[in-house]
């Protein structure tokens, strides 16, 4: 079957497989309307476990037509691009890995929103540089697109959950001054993922940047803590 016959058919079975009301939830969820962070982004109501079934029965698809499938304007559709491209990232050798991650860092703009990038950052962005110099993180969290400096934030978690909290303790601070109430959240998220292996390291690091953390994301870090501490971390108070 013709690679672009394929690609036809994945998007044919994920559209026969629509909800419109699950499609109304899923567009106030993800924050679809004017002004907000999601805004034109499409959402045709399915469910993620049904997403990923339709993009494993079609990971021969190759890298080019996945690409095709990314660049839809249909949210369903950029999630199972996305679980493709990982399916193929683990599996491929190293210059199939090479041409995947070529191909996400090109095409960012379509992983536009949060689920997308908390899905396929870790597995693709941080899986490709655990062992290789990690200098595009670090562009990435300077990003003028919101999208790319949360992709930079949560890659780290790739690393954070070998025990290795360099670049997620980096880029943290990289990004305290974020304005986006998203990357607070991502911030919170990882700080707390570090805390959760080595509460130590994530104390000395409020403590040090307590005035600069913005509310969401201590909120988000200390979120395991016996609730008296984080009463006291909320007050600033560490006697």
């Amino acid at each position: 079957m013709p690679d672009k016959i394929i690609r036809a058919s994945v998007s044919k079975r994920l559209r026969k497989m629509a909800d419109k009301g699950r499609a109304r939830l899923l567009q106030r969820f993800f924050k679809t309307g004017p002004g907000e962070y999601g805004y034109g982004d499409v959402f045709i109501g399915l469910r993620v476990p049904d997403v990923r079934k339709a993009a494993r029965e079609s990971s021969s698809l190759p890298l080019d037509e996945a690409v095709k499938l990314l660049r839809s304007h249909i949210h369903e559709e950029r999630l199972a691009a996305l679980l493709i491209m990982i399916e193929k990232f683990k599996k491929g050798g190293p210059a199939d890995k090479k041409a995947v991650y070529g191909c996400y860092l090109r095409h960012t703009r379509y992983i536009n929103n949060w689920d997308l990038v908390d899905l396929s950052a870790p597995n693709v962005v941080g899986a490709y540089l655990a062992d290789k110099n990690r200098d595009t993180l670090y562009r990435l969290a300077r990003s003028k697109l919101l999208w790319e400096r949360r992709i930079a934030m949560v890659a780290t978690h790739c690393y954070i959950r070998k025990g290795d909290f360099a670049d997620g303790l980096a880029i943290a601070r990289i990004l305290l001054s974020d304005t986006e109430d998203l990357m607070h959240k991502a911030v919170g998220w990882m700080l707390r993922e570090i805390g959760k292996r080595d509460k130590r390291i994530l104390e000395e690091f409020l403590r040090k940047y307590y005035i600069m953390i913005p509310r969401t994301s201590l909120r988000y870090a200390i979120e395991r803590f016996p609730g008296r501490e984080r009463k006291k971390y909320l007050k600033g108070d560490f006697k």
